[in-house]
């Protein structure tokens, strides 16, 4: 069922953008369905950085549909770039595979055991998968598709025809010195790479040399590389002739009819700006410098394709807690695959949704996703009992589905550490998960543990890929009874006082009442006195106590919050290790 469209315009980013898509695509093409584009390149693992590129344009197509509007978000697929490196740490990938570098993704092998026939797609296959559980609408170019079907032939010739007018553009970046590197400047992204490498031995950053300067780079026809240095062109013709570097080939084809070639990056993005009338594009900041392909392109797509550069934000980047700026040519770099296998999509969904493009934030995989949960909670909450604020409804409305309706969500969820503390102790034992948490609510206990998926599923990835073996949670099999023996009055008097509640404290509201409210009986105040009627001794002593039976069950200072590490060792258990 689909959500209804909400009056949200002035309330967030994406409300304020797509204000603008829809004015400005009624002035250009009025009547006609309004585009947004993103581009990602399958070079290696398509990472969470990149999916900013998808989600930006996608939240904005997404509040355009809700207001009844037509609207097409393109993903274009540059699987028709050169394979640039081997990248490290990609599993079934060896340095044999250098052997290919300079060749077009879509012609390089996939990595060794995958199903698919090529580089390209082995890595576009994973972000298709992580796109469609996210609830993302979109239209797949594959620009191999585009150029070997020779789609794009007026184009190329018409580009080759001013390649003067695209020569004295680009050269005014060419004559402007480089500003100085800071050490804290961002790498390029695959794109910017592509556009910097330019075509060969013989040819600068932008496709001149000797003979002059050629947007358009052809393959190899004997080694199917681009390492390739145009000789010759002559317009009336189209007779090309190149040499190759790599393999000493050379041979003389009529562009017209030649499709074994693309347009170098500098002036492929614009000339497709241009073809598929596309409106609003983000970009991000390493396009956007000085001489960069965005700015440059700005002044192409108007002088030589008669077209206008989409507007569209500069988007800041996405980090991973506790890792550098990523890059999708290394292996190891998280995706969004693995985000989804430890966060349901809706949170996802929301990281990026409630900070504004220009605004860098990380995507934690380490103890943070638990804290992260707790605020989801409580925005749902606070949604639900209408107390939240206009922008974060906004936000919680993108995250929980789009336009064609809500993204599959957890019937009972339950807290987040909660259920990662259960799937800890319980090593994934059904039987045992079941029990617990049933255990947490006595009056409303769980008919099937499907109430609390998918979100049981992902605390318990989390936990088994996220979480270092000598974090885990080991119960102990027998009591510390040296521990026992060694406890003063006042420390045996605290586990008696705990072992005597526990019959009628077994939830985990119960539970946790009786274990803050053991040091509290202890020191003469009633188990139910707030913090602001006890002196701060209380609070020390809380925390002795707890470390107490830390070490009695696990053998550690600290572990899962203490109710729920008692509801999952179960009472028999806990009263053993307690030494009664």
């Amino acid at each position: 069922m689909p959500i209804v469209a909400q009056s949200t315009e002035t309330t967030d980013w994406v409300s304020r953008y797509a204000d603008e898509v829809i004015e400005e695509s009624e002035r250009r093409a009025p009547g006609k369905p309004v585009v947004v584009a993103s581009g990602l390149s399958p070079s290696g693992p398509i990472h969470l950085g990149n999916l900013r590129e998808v989600m930006t344009p996608h939240l904005v197509a997404d509040e355009i549909r809700r207001r009844g509007h037509e609207v097409r978000h393109l993903i274009s697929w540059d699987d028709y770039d050169r394979y640039r490196k081997v990248p490290n740490g990609v599993a079934g990938v060896d340095d044999s595979w250098g052997e290919h570098i300079g060749r077009p993704l879509t012609a390089v092998p996939a990595p060794k055991g995958s199903p698919y026939p090529s580089w390209a797609e082995h890595f576009k296959a994973a972000m298709v998968e992580a796109l469609g559980e996210l609830g993302v609408e979109f239209d797949g170019i594959s620009q191999t598709e585009q150029y070997t079907s020779g789609t794009y032939r007026e184009q190329i010739l018409h580009a080759m025809k001013h390649r003067g007018d695209i020569d004295a553009i680009l050269d005014q970046y060419r004559t402007k010195k480089a500003p100085a590197k800071k050490q804290s400047q961002k790498p390029l992204d695959e794109a910017e790479l592509e556009a910097a490498e330019g075509s060969g031995a013989a040819a600068d950053d932008d496709g001149t040399g000797s003979a002059g300067y050629f947007p358009y780079k052809p393959y190899c026809g004997d080694c199917g590389k681009d390492l390739t240095t145009v000789t010759a062109y002559d317009d009336d013709t189209t007779e090309l002739t190149y040499t190759c570097t790599a393999c000493d080939f050379s041979e003389t084809v009529r562009l017209s009819e030649f499709n074994r070639g693309k347009l170098v990056w500098k002036v492929d993005w614009p000339m497709r700006w241009a073809y598929e009338g596309v409106v609003f594009e983000p970009s991000g900041v390493d396009h956007s410098s000085p001489g960069s392909s965005f700015q440059v392109g700005g002044q192409i797509v108007g002088s030589i394709f008669g077209g206008k550069q989409p507007i569209g934000p500069m988007y800041a980047f996405v980090g991973i807690s506790g890792m550098a700026k990523m890059s999708s040519s290394k292996g190891g770099v998280p995706t969004p695959g693995d985000a989804l296998k430890i966060m349901e999509p809706q949170i996802l969904r929301w990281l990026y949704a409630r900070r504004r493009p220009n605004q860098s934030f990380k995507i934690a995989f380490d103890q943070e996703i638990q804290r992260l949960y707790d605020e989801w909670d409580k925005l749902e909450g606070k949604v639900a009992d209408g107390s939240a604020l206009p922008a974060d409804v906004a936000a919680h409305s993108r995250a929980v589905g789009t336009a064609v309706g809500e993204l599959p969500k957890t019937p009972r969820p339950m807290p987040y550490r909660t259920l990662a503390s259960v799937a800890d102790i319980t090593a994934g034992a059904e039987d045992q998960t079941r029990r617990i948490l049933s255990e947490l609510d006595p009056t409303d206990p769980l008919s099937s543990l499907d109430e609390v998926r998918p979100r049981l599923d992902r605390a318990e990835a989390w936990i088994n890929t996220q979480v270092p073996a000598d974090q885990r949670t080991v119960v102990r099999k027998e009591a510390d009874t040296e521990l026992i023996k060694s406890l003063d009055d006042q420390g045996r008097a605290s586990l008696r006082l705990l072992l005597d509640g526990l019959d009628s404290h077994w939830s985990l509201d119960g539970l946790t009442h009786l274990v803050y409210g053991v040091p509290k009986v202890q020191a003469g105040f009633s188990a139910d006195a707030t913090p602001k009627e006890l002196p701060a001794e209380i609070k020390v002593a809380q925390r002795t106590f707890f470390a107490l039976l830390y070490h009695l069950l696990v053998g550690r200072d600290t572990g899962p919050r203490l109710p729920t590490l008692l509801l999952a060792v179960g009472q028999e258990r806990v009263r053993k290790l307690l030494g009664e």
